[in-house]
């Protein structure tokens, strides 16, 4: 089967303080025009590499028709500049894209709207752009102004509209006008959470009527629940990709310490301020043992070392378990025990021991903060 999306070595570099000449006014050209030898007797000395940023680099993948990819990573390791280069608002620097099928994209809030225009009119508006007849268009109208709950507000002009009624619009008119692809960024997390479950159920219905979705969003929860593969983007490169599963445990994963015991013998390097500093934390297992390998059935404990530094402070340790989606399990604070809970502590060393019964967890993957 030929893929619907094809990308071979994406490449896109940016030069940073360099403004693209391919749009503005003529006036800017010129002025362009007359700096551009000021500018290149500067980069002589600098060399060809001064100010270039690549935001993606040698990044390849195939996606099938009808699959639900999901695109992660943390900030800035290129994810919105992919999506921006797969749907063609921007050129790649090197590398080739085949797109083969329509292509519907929700990247920022109001992509795609005319503010002066109603929403009735850019409903319209948007399904031309996508190629759509205007009998297509008017069937589904009635349906996106109802998924997007603004049917009070369908004849007002869009810039009087809120940024929670602009994203439900605009996921509306994306998602139901029948793009081949559908292409989401993060921008879900503008709306709330009802209509983020809604908007969610209906990519999935997308991708189940044979039609693609590309899904960016740090909700790993929910990419695992969509998403038939994932990709993990590191860097502006393709470092992993395969199960939901796994790339995100693997991204959620990556840069942590799987440690049992941290300690800080200089205070000064320690992390906290000029009233406490943490001294170590560590995980024992029931025998008493610092270990980060335990089983569901035992019980463990967290140990909290800290200096006070300030006789006329009330302090409190708060322990944070987290499971292997980012979920926080439960929290623990040390102050609302009944022996120092609203006392003043001394100065000095204190411990604080959260304890954790067993078969109170699953089996899984946990990480401690605090």
């Amino acid at each position: 089967m030929r893929p619907i999306i094809k990308a071979s070595a994406i490449g896109k570099e940016y030069r940073i303080g360099v403004r693209s000449t391919s749009q503005g006014s003529l006036r800017e050209a010129l002025a362009g025009a007359v700096r551009a030898p000021l500018r290149w007797a500067r980069r002589r000395g600098e060399g060809d590499s001064a100010g270039a940023f690549w935001a993606l680099k040698d990044v390849g993948f195939e996606i099938q028709p009808g699959e639900a990819i999901g695109i992660i990573g943390r900030n800035g390791a290129g994810k919105s500049t992919l999506l921006k280069i797969l749907s063609r608002i921007t050129e790649p620097t090197e590398g080739r894209i085949e797109l083969y099928g329509r292509i519907a994209s929700l990247l920022e809030v109001g992509t795609g709207f005319h503010p002066e225009l109603t929403g009735r009119e850019n409903i319209f508006l948007n399904g031309a752009i996508l190629g759509m007849k205007r009998a297509e268009i008017a069937r589904k109208f009635d349906e996106i102004v109802a998924f997007a709950e603004i049917e009070k507000f369908i004849d007002t002009p869009v810039k009087r509209y809120s940024s929670g009624m602009y994203v439900r619009l605009a996921f509306a008119v994306a998602a139901h006008l029948e793009p081949e692809i559908l292409i989401v960024d993060e921008v879900l997390a503008v709306g709330d959470v009802a209509f983020q479950k809604k908007c969610l159920g209906q990519m999935s219905s997308v991708a189940q009527q044979g039609r693609t979705v590309l899904l960016v969003s740090h909700n790993m929860a929910a990419i695992k629940w969509m998403c038939s593969r994932a990709l993990l983007l590191h860097q502006g490169r393709l470092v992993e990709e395969g199960s939901p599963a796994q790339v995100v445990n693997s991204y959620l994963w990556a840069g942590r310490n799987n440690r049992a015991e941290a300690s800080w013998d200089d205070l000064s390097d320690a992390p906290g301020n000029e009233v406490f500093r943490l001294r170590g934390v560590r995980v024992r297992n029931a025998a008493g043992d610092v270990t980060s390998e335990l089983t569901a059935q035992e019980s463990f404990s967290i140990e909290v070392d800290y200096q006070n530094f300030s006789p006329v402070v009330s302090l409190g340790a708060t322990v944070v378990l987290y499971n292997e989606e980012g979920v926080c399990v439960f929290s623990s604070l040390s102050n609302r025990e009944t022996q120092w809970h609203g006392r003043v502590f001394p100065a000095g060393v204190f411990r604080s021991t959260c304890r954790v019964p067993g078969h109170l967890l699953p089996e899984g993957r946990f990480s401690v903060t605090g």
